[in-house]
């Protein structure tokens, strides 16, 4: 902290203060709706993916979308879910695309876990981005199925990070594996929160380049790095400790 400029040491007493007002279990409830209520229920990783992966859009739908899931399916035969979900669909996925996720994830559980698929990736040089990459290789292994509704719900493989998707829905399921507190669930062992990457969608991105704490114009996977290496400067062991913070401050247009 001795390296910061004084506008910097007031934005991170700002946060610092969001944080600890916002890092309680009351933050999420029926008024202050978000999709890990849904995790919540369960604290189970593989429901928790699809509560990530489906986090887009309005919240109320989100939300009312993911309570209508029977979550059972993940233990039934493959024409079992598809039979279970052919009435569930989501903005851009039909319910062929939701019963794929569904099967694809069941194989996975299988065969392994998904911290343990995560963690192959990992672990070779510590990035968050290459275990992501190992766990959508492995979903399209074990069940090959594309359309445009499913890629966009899983995303692509990806090495580069400038113009690339911010992966701001899996960057989400990631903190609330790893990171615990009243917020997050912290289900998995032995990734370090440090490595982890601040889910960047547009609230997050505009306050973060009101606040002066992001310069980069595009909203990409980069602009996701480069946040979270200066929120490193305010906690280099938990940068995504502000992260719900500075979401909320967005979303309610506390900054002015």
């Amino acid at each position: 902290m001795n390296n910061l400029n004084k506008l910097d040491i007031e934005i991170k007493q700002l946060l610092d203060l969001e944080v600890a007002k916002r890092n309680c279990e009351g933050e999420i409830c029926e008024e202050r709706l978000d999709p890990i209520m849904v995790a919540h229920k369960y604290k189970d990783p593989i429901i928790s993916l699809i509560c990530a992966l489906f986090a887009y859009g309005n919240v109320k739908q989100i939300v009312k979308f993911l309570n209508s899931l029977d979550f059972s399916l993940l233990q039934k035969s493959d024409d079992e879910i598809r039979e279970g979900l052919k009435n569930h669909y989501y903005r851009f996925q039909k319910s062929e695309d939701v019963a794929a996720l569904f099967i694809a994830l069941k194989r996975l559980n299988e065969k392994s876990t998904l911290e343990e698929v995560f963690k192959t990736g990992y672990s070779k040089n510590r990035s968050t981005i290459e275990g992501i990459n190992e766990v959508i290789k492995a979903l399209g292994e074990l069940y090959p199925y594309e359309s445009m509704g499913y890629n966009f719900l899983i995303s692509q493989v990806t090495l580069k990070t400038k113009g690339a998707g911010a992966l701001k829905r899996w960057m989400m399921y990631l903190r609330w594996m790893v990171r615990e507190d009243s917020i997050d669930m912290g289900l998995w062992s032995g990734v370090d929160k440090s490595d982890l990457i601040i889910p960047l969608d547009t609230h997050t991105f505009n306050v973060s380049k009101k606040m002066g704490l992001l310069s980069r114009k595009s909203y990409d996977l980069q602009a996701a790095i480069e946040l979270t290496a200066k929120l490193k400067e305010f906690d280099k062991e938990d940068p995504l400790k502000y992260d719900f913070a500075l979401y909320r401050i967005g979303q309610e247009k506390l900054w002015i």
